[in-house]
């Protein structure tokens, strides 16, 4: 008798324990992930005085010491935020890679001479504020005791219809809209991407929770149903990153908000080189960190059931929260400074379509949109066109 008296309290206890290791775990990946991207690009910054730059195809970087202190401190980060999976719901864990961000630019601040405005320190302080909120009212993880209650919460008919929804749509994306709007329409690329991470992250919190039980003593590793996991996460991230490495405009989206995206995709700094090399920010992060985040939440509320006994009062609090940290997000990634174009990036910009005239010894050449120019009168524009 006395111990279900108990019952309840340890049950509170321990999930209040579980929240804040999970909420503490992605306070650090945050802390690790967004100072990394300062240290990989004093690294690229280096590189880049001394040959060629990463997003002109030099491989320089790989001699900097500052690079490689950046890749390790980016894993350690993964790590951290893989870990806050098992135990804080994502409702928790996934909002809070927006304080990656303001690691990022106040590190920028000092050591990039990256000018953080007012309205930037406003919005760090809004991610802040709805950082706190967020916490203060999350759920608590529901209690699992072995991968096939996973497997029941993945099979039940609402995460089905999700599921089934969320593959019909990717395929209109890839199939249909990709091939005609692919190259125009960022948001073609920002769908599939979310989507499918919204998936990757339901898979990967269910391998954590196996690794997590298997560590305990309750292995799961003989279940087949964790297997299954593992490889529609793996499926998931390789499509992923077929995508990423495909189209090189995509990565501009994880410049400085690398950690909402590093919870589905893991560790991928060379595939983010020439972004990081040519970006410092852009207007796009905040649409996908809003996307990805709203259909993260909503996925494992489906899934994991996270507001379920949860009062009205407690999810709009939640929500109130998540829509100050985009806000803060948006203001954040739209007064900071941007990197002065180089000449190169300029006339990489130019349309192919574009045709020259040019005057040579008298007479005048037209240049059509399939013609290529010699090395030698390539030069001569740039350098006249620039000066």
């Amino acid at each position: 008798m006395a111990a279900s008296l108990v019952t309840p309290e340890a049950s509170a206890s321990s999930s209040f324990e579980d929240n804040l290791k999970g909420f503490l775990l992605a306070v650090v990946s945050s802390a690790f992930i967004g100072s990394s991207f300062i240290i990989k690009k004093l690294g690229l910054q280096r590189a880049g005085a001394s040959g060629n730059r990463a997003s002109s195809g030099g491989y320089g970087y790989l001699k900097e010491p500052f690079w490689w202190v950046g890749m390790v401190t980016m894993i350690v980060g993964e790590l951290a935020n893989f870990v806050a999976y098992m135990f804080a719901p994502a409702v928790l864990v996934t909002p809070l890679g927006a304080l990656s961000i303001i690691v990022s630019a106040v590190l920028a601040h000092f050591f990039l001479k990256e000018k953080l405005r007012k309205m930037g320190i406003l919005g760090c302080v809004l991610c802040i504020v709805g950082s706190i909120l967020i916490v203060l009212h999350a759920p608590s993880e529901c209690s699992l005791s072995s991968v096939e209650e996973i497997w029941e919460l993945a099979t039940q008919p609402a995460f089905l219809l999700y599921t089934a929804s969320a593959i019909a749509i990717v395929l209109v994306l890839i199939c249909y809209c990709e091939p005609r709007y692919g190259q125009t329409n960022i948001m073609v690329y920002i769908g599939i991407c979310s989507i499918i991470g919204s998936l990757t992250v339901m898979s990967i919190k269910a391998v954590g929770i196996a690794i997590k039980l298997s560590l305990e003593g309750s292995s799961q590793v003989a279940d087949f149903q964790t297997w299954v996991f593992v490889m529609v996460a793996i499926t998931c991230i390789i499509t992923q990153l077929i995508y990423l490495n495909k189209h090189w405009d995509i990565h501009a989206i994880f410049d400085a908000d690398w950690s909402s995206r590093s919870k589905i995709l893991g560790t991928q700094p060379i595939l983010l080189l020439k972004a990081l090399d040519t970006f410092n920010t852009t207007v796009v992060s905040p649409i996908y960190y809003a996307l990805f985040t709203s259909l993260t939440i909503l996925a494992s509320a489906i899934m994991f059931k996270d507001w379920y006994g949860q009062s009205a009062s407690s999810i709009a609090s939640v929500l109130c929260g998540f829509i100050t940290v985009l806000s803060g997000t948006l203001v954040l990634h739209t007064t900071r400074e941007k990197d002065p174009a180089s000449v190169a990036d300029i006339y990489a910009s130019l349309p192919p379509q574009v045709s020259w005239l040019v005057h040579m010894n008298g007479e005048m050449g037209k240049q059509n949109a399939d013609d290529e120019l010699c090395p030698d009168l390539d030069a001569i524009i740039k350098h006249d066109h620039f000066k």
